[in-house]
C-alpha cells in the first residue's frame, strides 16, 4: 500500500523537469590523432539550461578531457563562441529548450581559425586583425585637463559598434574568412567603424586607408551571415557599409 512519503516521491518523479538530450562534441585532440571525430554524450538536463551547462556536466561528470573556453558565463566575455547545430553562437546564451533537445545537439568549433583542440581555436589570426584597425582612441596634444566631451548625436552615431565583446563569432561566420584567412574580417572592421566615426578621434583616414587594402573592406560579399551571428545584436553588416562609404565619399 503507498505511503505518503512512497506518494510524495513518486509526485517529485513526475515532475521532474529533466530530459535526456544528447550532446554530439567535434572531438580533435592533436597528441591522438590528425584526424577530428565526433562523440555522443547522454545528459539527464533541465531544457531551460545553457548549453554550457551541458558542456560542463560532460566535463564535470563524464570527461574531463574535454576541451572548450569560457569564463564569465553571462555573455559579456565572448570567450564560449562556437557552432552549435550549425550555428555560431554563445554557449552560455543558448538554452537547450531553444535547439530542439529531442534531435542530439552538435557542438563543434568555430571555422575559419587553427582547432588547437576539441573546441578551442587558435584566436591569434583575430586578435591580430583587430589590433591593426588601431582599436584606441587617437588624438593630438598634451593630455586634456577635462574631458573630452562628445554630444549625446555624435555618441550615437557609432553606439551599436561599441557592444563588440570580441567573441570572433561574426568573422568566424564568414564565408570569405573561411576560405582567406588574410581578411580582416567583420569584427576587425566593425571596431575600427567605433573610432572612424567618433568625433573626439583624429586617426579616421588612417584605418580607412588600413581598410582599403586588398584584405580590407571591399572583401566584404554582403551574405548578412555576420549579422546574423552576433550575439549582441550588432548590424555588422550596416557598419561594414558605411566604412565602405567612407572611403568612397573622401575622395570627393
Amino acid at each position: 500500500m503507498a505511503t505518503p512519503v512512497m506518494d510524495k516521491v513518486e509526485a517529485e518523479s513526475a515532475a521532474s523537469p529533466y530530459i535526456t538530450v544528447t550532446f554530439r562534441v567535434r572531438r580533435f585532440n592533436p597528441e591522438v590523432s590528425a584526424e577530428a571525430t565526433w562523440e555522443d554524450f547522454q545528459l539527464e538536463i533541465d531544457p531551460k539550461e545553457r548549453v554550457l551547462d551541458g558542456l560542463h556536466k560532460i566535463k564535470w561528470d563524464l570527461d574531463g578531457t574535454l576541451t572548450f573556453r569560457r569564463s564569465c558565463a553571462h555573455g559579456i566575455c565572448g570567450s564560449d563562441a562556437m557552432r552549435i547545430n550549425g550555428r555560431n553562437r554563445l554557449a552560455c546564451k543558448t538554452l537547450i529548450k531553444d535547439i530542439n533537445p529531442e534531435k542530439p545537439i552538435t557542438v563543434e568549433p568555430i571555422k575559419g581559425l587553427t582547432v588547437l583542440k576539441d573546441l578551442v581555436v587558435d584566436m591569434e589570426p583575430f586578435f591580430q586583425a583587430y589590433r591593426d584597425v588601431m582599436p584606441f582612441l587617437v588624438t593630438t596634444g598634451n593630455e586634456p585637463t577635462r574631458e573630452r566631451l562628445q554630444s549625446a548625436e555624435d555618441r550615437e552615431r557609432f553606439d551599436d559598434t561599441t557592444k563588440c565583446i570580441l567573441c570572433a563569432a561574426c568573422t568566424s561566420s564568414c564565408p570569405v574568412f573561411w576560405n582567406d584567412g588574410q581578411y580582416f574580417g567583420p569584427a576587425a572592421i566593425v571596431n575600427a567603424h567605433r573610432f572612424i566615426f567618433d568625433s573626439r578621434d583624429e586617426a579616421g583616414e588612417q584605418r580607412l586607408e588600413i581598410l582599403n587594402d586588398k584584405d580590407g573592406v571591399w572583401r566584404c560579399r554582403t551574405t548578412f551571415n555576420c549579422t546574423d551571428a552576433c550575439p549582441r545584436g550588432i548590424e555588422v553588416t550596416k557598419a561594414i557599409q558605411e566604412v565602405k562609404r567612407a572611403l568612397i565619399t573622401r575622395r570627393f
